[in-house]
């Protein structure tokens, strides 16, 4: 009998345990400038947030940011408020998170595109360069004058990774294909510049891109609308971007920041969180390139079939695609 109480009793705990946790899980996200509605990065970070309010009734904070200057302030903030998880959508926070973390060992964070190395922090990376990979694949195939584009935001190594598997993908196909690339800037107003975007695009096609791949965030949406004007190809990232303009987006470079959040959000509520960090490729179905009513007609049973075996062959190693993050060069 003594034994049967101590179980009910520790079940009883368990359960009441468990209910506190939920009730205490107070999640936040720090989405990076260019805003949640970016039609890329960041508002692939507030889908799965607002995935994960949908299913569990779970509301989250969030703060949109303005200027580099608010990056420590807002963290700190939430932290001082006890939200946990807080989630930091970007590299340009690891710092600030690292030094708001340690102050607060009790509460957990997560961090996307870079890695801030403590226990209370989960860092999630993505093999960007894999999936960039299949769409340059589609882009050489697509295209008709042997020349391709590539328009990045702010010029780090991250973008430079982009660049470096869809310029390996379009290779793969045309080895005497022409590549066209171009960043917008060095500082974080480069993600936000849609006119500029737009003006690398135009070049690029000046000089004979039938097809322009762009990793900018909301600097992007004027990549495509470039592209779309002149009745060309653009390909999108992060986000699905096929219905910005159906019928000029070949496909796009799907990131799923979105299920990362929604995954740490639901860790956290079922007491599974772990610190450590998460790499994330077409394995993982981390990244790949997406396909619906808006975008399946532009690609011909020849483009999906070679994907697709690239695809299962860098998942098993035969393909290997170069990290630019690992020496900081690109051999295509």
């Amino acid at each position: 009998m003594k034994h049967v109480l101590a179980g009910l009793l520790a079940a009883c705990l368990l359960s009441t345990a468990g209910a506190a946790l939920a009730a205490d899980l107070k999640p936040a996200v720090i989405f990076d400038l260019g805003g949640k509605f970016d039609k890329s990065f960041n508002e692939a970070a507030f889908a799965g947030a607002e995935r994960f309010k949908a299913e569990t009734g779970t509301a989250y904070r969030e703060f949109e940011m303005q200027n580099e200057t608010q990056r420590e302030q807002v963290l700190r903030r939430f932290a001082r408020d006890g939200n946990s998880p807080i989630i930091a959508v970007g590299f340009a926070q690891q710092a600030a998170l690292t030094n708001v973390a340690k102050e607060y060992p009790d509460l957990q964070f997560a961090i996307i595109d870079t890695v801030v190395d403590l226990p209370n922090v989960r860092s999630i990376l993505f093999k960007e360069e894999e999936g960039s990979y299949l769409v340059g694949l589609l882009a050489a195939m697509q295209s008709k004058t042997g020349t391709v584009g590539f328009v990045g935001g702010m010029d780090i190594p991250l973008i430079r990774n982009f660049a470096c598997g869809y310029k390996g993908g379009v290779l793969s196909v045309k080895t005497d294909a022409k590549y066209l690339e171009n960043m917008t800037g060095t500082t974080a107003a480069a993600w936000n510049d849609p006119v500029r975007g737009g003006e690398l695009a135009r070049s690029q096609m000046d000089q004979g891109a039938d097809v322009v791949f762009h990793a900018a965030g909301a600097t992007g949406v004027g990549v495509l609308q470039a592209v779309a004007d002149a009745g060309k190809y653009g390909i999108g990232v992060d986000s699905n971007q096929n219905m910005l303009h159906p019928g000029h987006v070949l496909t796009s470079m799907v990131k799923r920041v979105d299920n990362a959040v929604y995954q740490t959000f639901a860790d956290a509520k079922d007491g599974k969180f772990t610190g450590g960090t998460q790499t994330l490729g077409l394995k993982e179905e981390g990244v790949g390139y997406a396909v619906d009513d808006n975008n399946k007609a532009l690609l011909t049973p020849e483009m999906t079939a070679a994907a697709e075996k690239a695809k299962a062959d860098i998942i098993a190693g035969t393909i290997k695609v170069h990290n630019y993050n690992t020496d900081n060069s690109c051999p295509y």
